[in-house]
């Protein structure tokens, strides 16, 4: 971070598109703000948002340079056309997972093409993508539009799976029931190959994160998070998206899952890299997942 006078005299330079209310500044040591301010009603400009995070290294890379981080963590975004979103992501998330001086990277999953999305497959995707570049053991799986709202809520894992997302605004920051495991969670790498990682089966919205839990019971593990102000979130409202409708198998499929889970999973993900590209702030890689029906 530059110093105060240095920052004061560089101000002019700055892009003139409008940012949000800056998130708060990279501090020495591990020292935390606590609860953030969020909110989505300016544009941001990702180059500023670059300039603004000097220590993020092509590919969306960090690592601490006064400290050695406990964990290595591959952050993992399933996507297609949220271009606006991830840059909200981008401006919050940096500045937060720096203050809490993790070794980390930034993934974001592209589907291509115009089939059913497949959120839970793009999650494998991210795990097997990310794990040929580092040697990452934790692996946080984040939706684009969610943003914590206190940097207390570690992007890191635990001795069981960790759901971070506890408290949305969506749901008048309550947990919607008490198995849910959506939105933003983290596994380390021995948990999610331990439960043959996520089910590539469902195409469309809903019955993943279900699925999800259900291995996570059946292989003896229970779910840790956060208090419920620790944990709060903000999600950037949206309309549904196209070819994401809710899946009308998910319920059965959501009941087979002891069946299912040994035989869909890590051990049968199929999938074709297309590209990959090294933005400053994050690594996109876009993949081909097939269809329904192949």
């Amino acid at each position: 971070m530059l110093p105060r006078a240095r920052q004061r005299r560089a101000e002019p330079r700055r892009s003139r598109e409008a940012l949000p209310p800056r998130p708060a500044r990279f501090l020495s040591g591990c020292r935390r703000v606590g609860a953030l301010r969020v909110e989505f009603s300016q544009p941001v400009n990702l180059e500023e948002v670059a300039r603004i995070n000097p220590e993020v290294k092509a590919g969306g890379r960090f690592a601490p340079k006064d400290c050695i981080a406990l964990q290595k963590v591959a952050i993992i975004i399933p996507f297609r056309n949220r271009e606006e979103h991830l840059k909200y992501w981008l401006y919050y998330l940096h500045p937060i997972l720096q203050r809490q001086q993790l070794d980390y990277g930034v993934y974001v999953i592209n589907q291509d093409g115009e089939e059913e999305f497949n959120r839970a497959k793009l999650l494998n995707i991210g795990f097997a993508e990310a794990l040929k570049e580092y040697d990452y053991d934790c692996f946080v799986f984040s939706d684009v539009d969610l943003i914590p709202m206190d940097d207390r809520n570690t992007y890191k894992c635990y001795s069981q799976p960790r759901h971070l997302s506890v408290s949305m605004d969506k749901f008048g920051f309550r947990l919607p029931y008490n198995q849910y495991f959506g939105g933003v969670s983290a596994l380390s790498k021995e948990q999610f190959t331990k439960i043959n990682g996520f089910p590539n089966n469902y195409w469309g919205w809903g019955g993943e994160d279900d699925d999800i839990y259900n291995r996570l019971v059946f292989k003896g593990m229970g779910i840790s998070r956060p208090d419920a102000v620790i944990g709060k979130c903000r999600m950037i409202r949206h309309s549904r998206d196209r070819k994401n409708e809710p899946n009308p198998e998910r319920f059965d499929r959501i009941a087979h899952t002891r069946e299912t889970m040994n035989s869909d999973g890590l051990n049968t993900l199929s999938y074709k890299v297309l590209r990959t590209d090294k933005y400053p702030l994050y690594t996109k890689i876009t993949v081909d997942i097939g269809s329904p029906n192949s």
